[in-house]
């Protein structure tokens, strides 16, 4: 009787302040690193664990480093500099050579040891991308988890379409499609969308979140808003649609309100006062406007792409290089 293949798996992390959460993480892979069951008798191992580093500002460097030293499986993507979280990660992902891919942040608010639910999910449901989402709220405050839901599920069906709220940095993904998707990716495009481009079917399974291991998290309100635009931009032209109706209903309005100053104007001889006049204006002119951002923004989009800028840069680690050689740079 044949032996049952064992499933490869490279586990790619983008770093940019790992320093206090990079450790326990990896400790955690590691139990994945020989040969091991999942619940339904599917046999893996983790054979790769690729580390982007994205220049933040802590020692994750340093971290890095030790841990490349101390697991043989451990590798380090070097970024020239901070280029974001989903290109490190797909960096991380076309450095990858294993049969699955999963992505997991640094600050260890996923569980490693749900890898293996993820992994029975695709083989069972025959789909070639699995995301973990939380079963409940995520371990943030009040506020961001309002914030958050109500981006995904009330503006995101507005300006997407998609069901973004299933999208979660915690992914698995078969190795041959995520790396195609890596080498294809161009700059600007969100990361999820560009695997619903290429991959479209995916499954979902319900995991409990856990607090981040830093006091602070690494997202600001300007960045998550950030990575919401892009997700908006790259999933195609609906705000273009959505502000072409907000203007046809802008127009309507002003038909209607001109019909109704007209006719008080005929049967009651009011007089048409300036106040109308300047309501109208600052309407039309408020969509003239978001009109026109959300135009520049996609024309913007449009010249990213085509003067070539690469989504990233890996380097040879910096403390090999001349620049610092003799200062040994830990950051």
């Amino acid at each position: 009787m044949t032996e049952p293949s064992v499933h490869s798996i490279a586990v790619v992390v983008p770093v940019y302040a790992g320093e206090h959460t990079l450790e326990a993480l990896v400790e955690e892979i590691s139990v994945f690193l020989e040969t091991s069951t999942t619940p339904r008798g599917i046999r893996f191992r983790v054979s790769e664990v690729v580390l982007v580093h994205d220049h933040g500002r802590d020692y994750s460097a340093k971290v890095m480093r030790s841990l490349a030293t101390k697991f043989s499986v451990v590798r380090v993507v070097w970024l020239s500099r901070n280029f974001g979280q989903h290109p490190a990660t797909i960096a991380g992902i076309s450095a990858s050579g294993a049969d699955w891919i999963v992505t997991i942040d640094e600050d260890g608010q996923f569980n490693p040891l749900d890898i293996p639910r993820l992994l029975d999910t695709a083989i069972a449901e025959k789909v070639p991308l699995v995301y973990g989402t939380a079963r409940t709220a995520p371990p943030h405050s009040r506020i961001r988890n309002l914030a958050s839901a109500f981006v995904k599920r009330v503006l995101a069906k507005l300006l997407i379409g998609s069901d973004v709220a299933e999208f979660s940095s915690f992914r698995l993904v078969l190795g041959e499609l995520g790396r195609s998707v890596a080498a294809y990716a161009g700059s600007g495009v969100y990361l999820d969308v560009a695997l619903h481009w290429m991959i479209g079917e995916h499954r979902v399974v319900r995991v409990d979140f856990r607090r981040e291991g830093r006091e602070h998290s690494g997202y600001s309100v300007r960045s998550l808003m950030s990575h919401f635009w892009r997700l908006v931009l790259s999933s195609g032209t609906r705000p273009l649609r959505f502000v072409s109706y907000a203007g046809l209903v802008a127009a309507m309005l002003g038909v209607i309100l001109a019909a109704l100053v007209t006719a008080r104007r005929i049967l009651y001889g009011f007089p048409v006062g300036f106040t109308s006049v300047f309501v109208t204006l600052l309407i039309i002119g408020g969509i003239m406007l978001v009109a026109l951002g959300v135009v520049a923004e996609y024309i913007g989009l449009i010249a990213r792409s085509s003067i070539g800028r690469p989504l990233y840069l890996a380097q040879t680690d910096p403390q090999e290089s001349p620049l610092f050689r003799d200062s040994h740079p830990d950051r």
